[in-house]
């Protein structure tokens, strides 16, 4: 299947909550998580970095994402069942903003159950940086974006200018 075009930050649907998938096996879910792995790995192509991307941010609204990571490939109908107590802080990423960058609070690990694409239900263990993807991705299906977690309105940077003071601090550590 074809890459598809990525919704921005803005457009509605981003911040419409998700449908649960009925028939992972139907040609239409079947689609739409091809459609998923060929725009993620366009994104990847493109841009040089990625991981991970959410059907509402190709235009489904379907609880799917996929991931290409630790883990690759779909997950139907995540569901975050447990999130650790510990939590780290880190400057997050999306596709649908590729131009800032967000320091948010995330959970060190989480377990997540989902259901693959034969149909069966798994559940996935994850800490760090996986952990953080897991809940980056499945905010999407709930309707949530990275911008939402800021850690205040302070942490929010366009990409061009975190780069630029990582470049001058390693510069002066040096």
């Amino acid at each position: 299947m074809p890459s598809r075009p990525i919704l921005l930050l803005g457009d509605p649907a981003l911040r419409t909550p998700c449908k649960p998938v009925r028939d992972v096996r139907s040609p239409r879910v079947q689609a739409i998580v091809s459609d998923l792995a060929d725009t993620l790995a366009e994104f990847c192509r493109s841009h040089g970095f990625g991981r991970g991307i959410s059907a509402p941010q190709i235009g489904h609204s379907d609880r799917i994402i996929f991931i290409d990571s630790e883990y690759r490939g779909p997950l139907i109908n995540p569901r975050i069942t447990h999130r650790s107590r510990d939590l780290f802080r880190l400057w997050d990423d999306c596709f649908s903003f590729p131009d800032i960058l967000v320091e948010v609070h995330r959970h060190l690990a989480v377990t997540v159950a989902y259901t693959d694409i034969n149909g069966h239900r798994r559940t996935l263990q994850a800490r760090g940086a996986m952990s953080e993807l897991l809940q980056h991705e499945t905010d999407h299906l709930d309707g949530i974006l990275a911008i939402d977690r800021a850690v205040d309105s302070r942490h929010i940077i366009l990409r061009s200018e975190y780069e630029k003071l990582a470049r001058d601090k390693a510069a002066f550590i040096l």
